[in-house]
Protein backbone atom coordinates (compact mmCIF):
# COMPACT_ATOMS: atom_id res chain seq x y z
CA UNK A 1 0.00 0.00 0.00
CA UNK A 2 1.09 3.78 -0.60
CA UNK A 3 2.62 5.51 2.20
CA UNK A 4 -0.03 7.42 4.03
CA UNK A 5 0.57 11.39 3.22
CA UNK A 6 -2.19 12.89 5.77
CA UNK A 7 -2.18 10.85 8.60
CA UNK A 8 -3.58 13.71 11.04
CA UNK A 9 -7.46 11.99 11.31
CA UNK A 10 -5.62 8.38 12.65
CA UNK A 11 -3.44 10.37 15.00
CA UNK A 12 -6.27 12.27 16.38
CA UNK A 13 -8.28 9.46 16.61
CA UNK A 14 -5.79 7.90 19.03
CA UNK A 15 -4.93 11.20 20.65
CA UNK A 16 -1.47 11.47 19.30
CA UNK A 17 -0.52 15.15 18.60
CA UNK A 18 -1.58 17.30 15.38
CA UNK A 19 -1.04 20.33 14.20
CA UNK A 20 -4.28 20.91 13.53
CA UNK A 21 -7.96 19.47 14.38
CA UNK A 22 -8.80 17.28 11.23
CA UNK A 23 -11.92 16.98 9.81
CA UNK A 24 -14.34 15.21 7.81
CA UNK A 25 -18.46 15.18 7.53
CA UNK A 26 -21.05 12.70 7.48
CA UNK A 27 -22.46 11.94 3.93
CA UNK A 28 -19.31 14.13 2.51
CA UNK A 29 -20.00 12.23 -0.70
CA UNK A 30 -23.47 12.97 -1.82
CA UNK A 31 -26.80 15.26 -3.50
CA UNK A 32 -25.10 18.69 -2.37
CA UNK A 33 -22.51 17.96 -4.80
CA UNK A 34 -23.39 18.64 -8.18
CA UNK A 35 -20.74 16.27 -9.76
CA UNK A 36 -22.68 12.96 -7.46
CA UNK A 37 -26.12 13.83 -8.80
CA UNK A 38 -24.14 13.89 -12.09
CA UNK A 39 -22.80 10.51 -11.64
CA UNK A 40 -25.64 9.01 -9.53
CA UNK A 41 -28.17 9.78 -13.01
CA UNK A 42 -25.25 8.04 -14.80
CA UNK A 43 -25.35 4.64 -12.41
CA UNK A 44 -29.44 4.90 -12.63
CA UNK A 45 -30.19 4.36 -9.21
CA UNK A 46 -29.06 4.06 -6.00
CA UNK A 47 -27.93 0.52 -5.09
CA UNK A 48 -27.02 0.54 -8.34
CA UNK A 49 -24.23 3.07 -7.88
CA UNK A 50 -23.36 1.44 -4.55
CA UNK A 51 -22.70 -1.88 -6.46
CA UNK A 52 -20.96 -0.56 -9.14
CA UNK A 53 -17.14 -0.30 -7.67
CA UNK A 54 -16.28 2.55 -10.77
CA UNK A 55 -18.51 4.55 -9.82
CA UNK A 56 -18.56 4.37 -5.87
CA UNK A 57 -14.94 5.10 -6.13
CA UNK A 58 -15.43 8.66 -7.96
CA UNK A 59 -18.67 9.44 -5.78
CA UNK A 60 -15.88 8.94 -2.86
CA UNK A 61 -13.64 10.70 -3.78
CA UNK A 62 -15.24 13.66 -5.51
CA UNK A 63 -15.22 15.52 -2.13
CA UNK A 64 -11.37 14.90 -1.49
CA UNK A 65 -10.79 16.78 -4.86
CA UNK A 66 -13.25 19.40 -3.93
CA UNK A 67 -12.20 20.08 -0.17
CA UNK A 68 -9.34 19.78 1.98
CA UNK A 69 -10.94 17.15 4.09
CA UNK A 70 -8.79 14.84 5.98
CA UNK A 71 -10.54 11.42 5.33
CA UNK A 72 -12.73 9.90 2.80
CA UNK A 73 -15.41 7.60 3.91
CA UNK A 74 -16.54 4.25 1.70
CA UNK A 75 -19.55 5.55 -0.72
CA UNK A 76 -22.21 2.73 0.56
CA UNK A 77 -25.14 2.47 2.61
CA UNK A 78 -25.42 0.41 6.05
CA UNK A 79 -28.69 -1.62 5.06
CA UNK A 80 -26.04 -3.61 2.31
CA UNK A 81 -26.11 -6.23 5.21
CA UNK A 82 -29.69 -7.28 5.88
CA UNK A 83 -29.44 -6.90 2.23
CA UNK A 84 -27.54 -9.95 1.76
CA UNK A 85 -29.72 -11.64 4.08
CA UNK A 86 -31.92 -11.54 1.50
CA UNK A 87 -34.70 -9.16 2.97
CA UNK A 88 -34.81 -7.10 -0.39
CA UNK A 89 -33.70 -4.23 0.26
CA UNK A 90 -35.27 -1.21 -2.62
CA UNK A 91 -35.50 2.69 -2.95
CA UNK A 92 -38.58 4.54 -3.61
CA UNK A 93 -38.68 7.87 -4.42
CA UNK A 94 -38.95 10.48 -1.55
CA UNK A 95 -39.58 7.55 0.56
CA UNK A 96 -36.09 6.19 2.06
CA UNK A 97 -35.49 2.89 2.29
CA UNK A 98 -37.66 -0.21 2.36
CA UNK A 99 -37.41 -3.97 2.37
CA UNK A 100 -39.49 -6.89 0.58
CA UNK A 101 -39.25 -8.71 3.73
CA UNK A 102 -39.76 -7.81 7.09
CA UNK A 103 -39.13 -9.87 10.59
CA UNK A 104 -42.52 -9.59 12.21
CA UNK A 105 -43.26 -13.20 12.17
CA UNK A 106 -41.55 -16.08 14.59
CA UNK A 107 -41.05 -18.01 11.63
CA UNK A 108 -38.79 -15.34 9.36
CA UNK A 109 -36.92 -14.54 12.35
CA UNK A 110 -35.66 -18.43 13.06
CA UNK A 111 -34.68 -18.91 9.28
CA UNK A 112 -32.49 -15.51 9.54
CA UNK A 113 -28.86 -16.43 9.17
CA UNK A 114 -25.43 -14.04 9.17
CA UNK A 115 -24.79 -14.03 5.42
CA UNK A 116 -21.84 -14.98 3.08
CA UNK A 117 -19.89 -12.06 2.85
CA UNK A 118 -19.15 -12.94 -0.75
CA UNK A 119 -22.48 -11.80 -1.76
CA UNK A 120 -21.04 -8.38 -0.50
CA UNK A 121 -17.51 -8.74 -2.82
CA UNK A 122 -18.81 -5.06 -4.81
CA UNK A 123 -18.38 -3.46 -0.96
CA UNK A 124 -14.77 -4.86 -0.05
CA UNK A 125 -13.87 -4.34 -3.90
CA UNK A 126 -15.01 -0.92 -3.82
CA UNK A 127 -12.77 -0.72 -0.38
CA UNK A 128 -9.77 -1.74 -2.38
CA UNK A 129 -10.54 0.34 -5.09
CA UNK A 130 -10.89 3.37 -3.52
CA UNK A 131 -7.70 2.98 -1.29
CA UNK A 132 -5.63 3.00 -4.63
CA UNK A 133 -7.44 5.49 -6.11
CA UNK A 134 -6.60 7.98 -3.31
CA UNK A 135 -2.88 6.66 -3.73
CA UNK A 136 -2.27 7.91 0.41
CA UNK A 137 -3.38 11.38 0.23
CA UNK A 138 -5.98 10.57 2.96
CA UNK A 139 -7.20 7.95 5.06
CA UNK A 140 -10.70 5.47 4.19
CA UNK A 141 -13.00 4.94 6.26
CA UNK A 142 -14.98 2.12 6.23
CA UNK A 143 -18.81 1.65 7.72
CA UNK A 144 -21.34 -0.84 9.38
CA UNK A 145 -24.90 0.10 11.21
CA UNK A 146 -25.26 -0.97 14.00
CA UNK A 147 -27.33 -4.12 15.21
CA UNK A 148 -30.06 -2.21 16.80
CA UNK A 149 -29.95 0.07 14.04
CA UNK A 150 -30.27 -2.31 11.25
CA UNK A 151 -32.73 -4.50 13.22
CA UNK A 152 -34.90 -1.41 13.15
CA UNK A 153 -35.14 -1.06 9.50
CA UNK A 154 -35.50 -4.94 9.11
CA UNK A 155 -38.33 -5.43 11.78
CA UNK A 156 -40.40 -2.49 10.50
CA UNK A 157 -39.23 -3.09 6.87
CA UNK A 158 -38.49 0.67 6.27
CA UNK A 159 -37.82 3.95 7.89
CA UNK A 160 -40.35 5.08 10.70
CA UNK A 161 -40.81 7.71 13.52
CA UNK A 162 -41.86 5.62 16.80
CA UNK A 163 -40.49 2.32 15.86
CA UNK A 164 -44.05 0.47 17.16
CA UNK A 165 -43.25 -2.97 15.96
CA UNK A 166 -39.68 -2.58 16.97
CA UNK A 167 -40.29 -1.73 20.83
CA UNK A 168 -43.41 -3.92 21.00
CA UNK A 169 -40.99 -7.10 20.01
CA UNK A 170 -38.13 -5.65 22.46
CA UNK A 171 -40.82 -5.70 25.31
CA UNK A 172 -43.00 -8.51 24.34
CA UNK A 173 -40.62 -11.25 22.99
CA UNK A 174 -37.00 -10.11 23.89
CA UNK A 175 -35.97 -13.57 22.77
CA UNK A 176 -36.79 -13.17 19.36
CA UNK A 177 -34.96 -9.23 19.27
CA UNK A 178 -32.23 -10.90 20.82
CA UNK A 179 -31.52 -13.23 18.22
CA UNK A 180 -31.68 -10.37 15.42
CA UNK A 181 -29.14 -8.67 17.37
CA UNK A 182 -26.60 -11.25 17.45
CA UNK A 183 -27.00 -12.27 14.20
CA UNK A 184 -26.63 -8.84 13.12
CA UNK A 185 -24.05 -8.29 15.54
CA UNK A 186 -21.55 -11.58 14.25
CA UNK A 187 -22.71 -10.19 10.42
CA UNK A 188 -21.33 -6.76 11.23
CA UNK A 189 -18.18 -8.08 12.65
CA UNK A 190 -17.25 -10.14 9.55
CA UNK A 191 -18.46 -6.92 7.17
CA UNK A 192 -16.04 -4.88 9.29
CA UNK A 193 -12.94 -7.19 9.08
CA UNK A 194 -13.26 -7.98 5.40
CA UNK A 195 -13.37 -3.75 5.15
CA UNK A 196 -10.17 -3.76 6.85
CA UNK A 197 -8.51 -6.57 5.42
CA UNK A 198 -9.36 -4.80 1.58
CA UNK A 199 -7.81 -1.39 2.77
CA UNK A 200 -10.14 0.69 5.02
CA UNK A 201 -7.85 2.17 7.78
CA UNK A 202 -10.45 3.39 10.46
CA UNK A 203 -14.07 2.03 10.82
CA UNK A 204 -17.21 3.90 12.14
CA UNK A 205 -20.76 2.36 13.88
CA UNK A 206 -23.63 4.27 13.04
CA UNK A 207 -26.37 3.28 15.68
CA UNK A 208 -28.53 6.12 14.02
CA UNK A 209 -31.46 4.83 15.73
CA UNK A 210 -29.82 4.04 19.08
CA UNK A 211 -31.08 7.23 21.00
CA UNK A 212 -34.57 6.42 20.66
CA UNK A 213 -34.29 3.82 23.46
CA UNK A 214 -34.74 3.76 27.33
CA UNK A 215 -31.67 4.12 29.49
CA UNK A 216 -32.11 0.54 30.34
CA UNK A 217 -32.78 -0.79 26.88
CA UNK A 218 -29.72 1.03 25.30
CA UNK A 219 -27.23 -0.68 27.35
CA UNK A 220 -29.21 -4.13 26.71
CA UNK A 221 -30.14 -4.19 22.88
CA UNK A 222 -27.34 -1.59 21.63
CA UNK A 223 -24.42 -1.14 23.49
CA UNK A 224 -23.87 -4.57 24.35
CA UNK A 225 -23.84 -5.56 20.84
CA UNK A 226 -21.60 -2.67 19.78
CA UNK A 227 -18.74 -4.10 22.41
CA UNK A 228 -19.26 -7.32 21.32
CA UNK A 229 -18.77 -6.24 17.47
CA UNK A 230 -15.80 -4.09 18.92
CA UNK A 231 -13.98 -7.10 20.85
CA UNK A 232 -14.12 -8.97 17.32
CA UNK A 233 -12.57 -6.89 15.02
CA UNK A 234 -8.95 -6.37 14.08
CA UNK A 235 -7.36 -3.67 15.44
CA UNK A 236 -4.50 -3.43 13.30
CA UNK A 237 -3.41 -3.90 9.81
CA UNK A 238 -0.48 -2.55 7.41
CA UNK A 239 1.60 -2.41 10.74
CA UNK A 240 -0.58 0.23 12.02
CA UNK A 241 -3.78 0.74 14.79
CA UNK A 242 -7.33 0.49 13.46
CA UNK A 243 -9.15 3.08 14.89
CA UNK A 244 -12.81 2.42 15.95
CA UNK A 245 -15.84 4.94 16.34
CA UNK A 246 -19.15 4.84 17.78
CA UNK A 247 -21.63 7.07 16.52
CA UNK A 248 -25.06 6.99 18.40
CA UNK A 249 -27.01 9.83 17.64
CA UNK A 250 -29.08 11.05 20.71
CA UNK A 251 -27.10 9.31 22.86
CA UNK A 252 -25.36 12.28 24.46
CA UNK A 253 -26.89 11.23 27.74
CA UNK A 254 -24.72 7.29 27.94
CA UNK A 255 -21.21 8.63 27.05
CA UNK A 256 -19.80 7.85 30.31
CA UNK A 257 -20.76 3.94 29.56
CA UNK A 258 -19.90 4.44 25.80
CA UNK A 259 -16.67 5.19 26.38
CA UNK A 260 -15.46 1.96 28.26
CA UNK A 261 -16.99 0.13 24.97
CA UNK A 262 -13.81 -0.35 23.48
CA UNK A 263 -13.80 2.13 20.95
CA UNK A 264 -11.07 4.87 20.59
CA UNK A 265 -13.36 7.59 19.38
CA UNK A 266 -17.07 8.70 20.45
CA UNK A 267 -19.20 10.60 17.70
CA UNK A 268 -21.50 13.65 19.61
CA UNK A 269 -24.56 14.96 17.83
CA UNK A 270 -25.07 18.78 17.73
CA UNK A 271 -27.09 18.38 21.29
CA UNK A 272 -24.08 17.58 23.20
CA UNK A 273 -21.81 20.03 24.35
CA UNK A 274 -18.32 18.83 23.48
CA UNK A 275 -16.33 20.22 26.44
CA UNK A 276 -18.51 18.80 28.87
CA UNK A 277 -18.22 15.34 26.88
CA UNK A 278 -14.48 15.48 26.76
CA UNK A 279 -15.25 16.62 31.31
CA UNK A 280 -17.03 13.43 30.83
CA UNK A 281 -14.75 10.63 28.86
CA UNK A 282 -11.57 11.89 30.35
CA UNK A 283 -8.42 10.32 28.32
CA UNK A 284 -10.53 7.42 27.52
CA UNK A 285 -11.41 8.08 24.29
CA UNK A 286 -11.34 10.57 21.54
CA UNK A 287 -14.57 12.74 20.23
CA UNK A 288 -15.80 13.36 17.00
CA UNK A 289 -18.75 16.29 16.11
CA UNK A 290 -20.47 18.03 16.80
CA UNK A 291 -21.51 20.80 14.43
CA UNK A 292 -25.37 21.08 13.49
CA UNK A 293 -25.70 20.72 9.91
CA UNK A 294 -28.28 23.12 9.48
CA UNK A 295 -25.73 25.59 10.99
CA UNK A 296 -23.76 25.49 7.14
CA UNK A 297 -27.26 27.27 5.74
CA UNK A 298 -25.97 30.50 7.95
CA UNK A 299 -24.05 32.75 6.32
CA UNK A 300 -20.04 32.72 6.14
CA UNK A 301 -19.45 34.83 9.02
CA UNK A 302 -21.75 32.73 11.29
CA UNK A 303 -20.55 29.49 10.12
CA UNK A 304 -17.01 30.69 11.03
CA UNK A 305 -17.81 31.76 14.50
CA UNK A 306 -20.03 28.44 15.06
CA UNK A 307 -16.95 26.39 13.84
CA UNK A 308 -14.56 28.48 16.54
CA UNK A 309 -16.77 28.22 19.00
CA UNK A 310 -16.81 24.34 18.79
CA UNK A 311 -12.89 24.63 19.08
CA UNK A 312 -12.38 26.66 21.87
CA UNK A 313 -15.41 24.39 24.03
CA UNK A 314 -12.94 21.47 23.23
CA UNK A 315 -10.09 23.19 24.03
CA UNK A 316 -6.06 22.58 23.64
CA UNK A 317 -4.62 18.84 22.72
CA UNK A 318 -5.57 16.48 20.43
CA UNK A 319 -8.36 13.72 20.14
CA UNK A 320 -10.88 15.87 18.67
CA UNK A 321 -12.39 15.01 14.93
CA UNK A 322 -14.53 17.55 13.52
CA UNK A 323 -17.21 16.71 12.37
CA UNK A 324 -21.22 17.58 11.54
CA UNK A 325 -23.53 16.12 14.33
CA UNK A 326 -25.30 13.85 11.56
CA UNK A 327 -25.22 13.85 8.01
CA UNK A 328 -24.90 16.91 5.31
CA UNK A 329 -28.20 17.87 4.09
CA UNK A 330 -28.80 17.85 0.28
CA UNK A 331 -29.67 21.62 0.04
CA UNK A 332 -26.06 22.55 1.39
CA UNK A 333 -23.98 24.96 -0.49
CA UNK A 334 -20.62 23.42 -1.10
CA UNK A 335 -18.92 27.28 -0.92
CA UNK A 336 -20.14 27.03 2.98
CA UNK A 337 -18.58 23.83 3.38
CA UNK A 338 -15.24 25.35 2.17
CA UNK A 339 -16.03 27.77 4.57
CA UNK A 340 -15.97 25.28 7.60
CA UNK A 341 -13.52 23.08 6.55
CA UNK A 342 -10.97 26.29 6.10
CA UNK A 343 -12.00 27.52 9.29
CA UNK A 344 -11.58 24.31 11.25
CA UNK A 345 -8.05 23.84 9.84
CA UNK A 346 -6.82 27.70 10.24
CA UNK A 347 -8.28 28.24 13.87
CA UNK A 348 -7.96 24.70 15.24
CA UNK A 349 -3.82 25.42 15.29
CA UNK A 350 -3.98 27.82 18.35
CA UNK A 351 -4.83 24.69 19.96
CA UNK A 352 -1.95 22.72 18.88
CA UNK A 353 0.74 24.63 19.99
Amino acid sequence: MTTLQNDTFLRALLKQPVEYTPIWLMRQAGRYLAEYKATRARAGDFMQLCQNVELATEVTLQPIDRFDLDAAILFSDILTVPNAMGLGLYFETGEGPKFEINLQSEQVIRQLTVPDMAKLRYVFDAVASIRKALNGRVPLIGFSGSPFTLACYMIEGSGSKEWRNVKNMMYARPDLMHRILEINAQAVTLYLNEQIAHGAQAVQIFDTWGGVLSHKAFAEFSLRYISQIINGLKRENESRRVPVIVFTKGGGQWLEQMAACGADALGLDWTVDIGQARRLVGDKVALQGNFDPFALFGTQKSIQQEAESILADFGQGSGHVFNLGHGIHQLTNPEHVKVLVDTVHQASRQYHL
